[in-house]
């Protein structure tokens, strides 16, 4: 990595939790500058613009959530032991985040209005390639036997997906895992509902 990919990458990954914390519109350049110790210049000379920051900065925080759900679900063979793995993780996920300020697809999906139409179409992007996740889990236990083939997959990803991200708010703003717990119940049942 050349030494400005190298500059690059570390605004990116010392901007990431300012923007999360913060928020697009409340993160000042000065906030960054102050946190790499870089100048005006040498964020400038790096980036076009605050957007184009912002944009590189999601891009980064939602590879990182990415790599971390597959590392969840990754070792259990089968689409039920997959599912566990991830409920096991969102239990104590909102209580234990690897980034500051909470669940960065709520901030800055909060944030992507029709103001920032590039963070808006990553935000819908990232929901889908979740959604998808889900979805190709489910066909997997259709395909080993688990669950029934009747099962819905397109909408049971998107109940699960708005039921998580809704507890993922309200426990953050509660400080308490317990509407989590109470999806998370829910969504075993359902489950449980279509297993074979």
């Amino acid at each position: 990595m050349s030494k400005a990919a190298r500059t690059r990458q570390f605004i990116i990954e010392t901007a990431a939790p300012i923007f999360n914390q913060k928020g697009v519109a409340g993160t000042a350049i000065s906030d960054i500058m102050e946190a790499t110790r870089l100048a005006k210049g040498g964020l400038y000379g790096n980036f076009s613009s605050k957007e184009e920051i912002v944009a590189e900065v999601f891009d980064y925080i939602a590879e990182q959530e990415k790599q971390r759900l597959k590392a969840v679900t990754g070792p259990e063979p089968t689409a039920i032991g997959k599912f566990e793995a991830l409920f096991s993780y969102y239990a104590r996920y909102p209580l234990n985040r690897d980034i500051a300020g909470g669940c960065p697809m709520l901030n800055f999906g909060i944030e992507a209005d029709d103001t920032n139409p590039v963070l808006k179409k990553k935000v819908q992007e990232l929901v889908q390639y979740f959604q998808q996740r889900i979805r190709l889990l489910v066909q997997l236990g259709k395909d080993n036997g688990e669950f029934k083939k009747d099962w819905d997959e397109d909408r049971f990803a998107i109940l699960m997906f708005t039921m998580l991200e809704g507890a993922i708010f309200v426990t953050g703003l509660m400080n308490s895992n317990r509407q989590m717990l109470v999806v998370l119940d829910f969504l075993r049942k359902e489950i449980k509902r279509h297993c074979k």
